[in-house]
């Protein structure tokens, strides 16, 4: 997938800098956003990053605008629910997950 993203945005990997081999804690990667890093693909002010595994060289930071950050954020498909039905089911299996009680509340008029 990360490579698929790559591809998407037009980005050789081996432009961007090597992540850490662990997964970066939210500070560290908005540390990155502090204006001194650009997006991999135009230039501009990185207002969003990530690490991506890129084939053959390991974890490497993306860093992007916003106009591309969300270019290929609506390549992924939704992983939520469209459906109350849906939603309710995942409400349901988590609540089981967790061992909370499961109590229905009907509001009727």
């Amino acid at each position: 997938m990360d490579a698929d993203l790559l591809r998407t945005l037009g980005i050789d990997p081996a432009a961007l800098e090597p992540a850490p081999p662990w997964a970066p804690y939210r500070g560290t990667s908005t540390a990155r956003l502090d204006g001194g890093h650009r997006c991999a693909r135009c230039g501009q002010p990185a207002r969003a990053t990530r690490v991506v595994d890129a084939p053959g060289l390991g974890r490497r930071w993306l860093d992007t605008c916003r106009d591309d950050f969300l270019a290929v954020a609506r390549l992924r498909p939704s992983r939520m629910p469209s459906t109350v039905e849906g939603i309710v089911a995942d409400l349901r299996a988590a609540a089981v997950e967790v061992g909370a009680p499961l109590t229905v509340v009907v509001d009727e008029p």
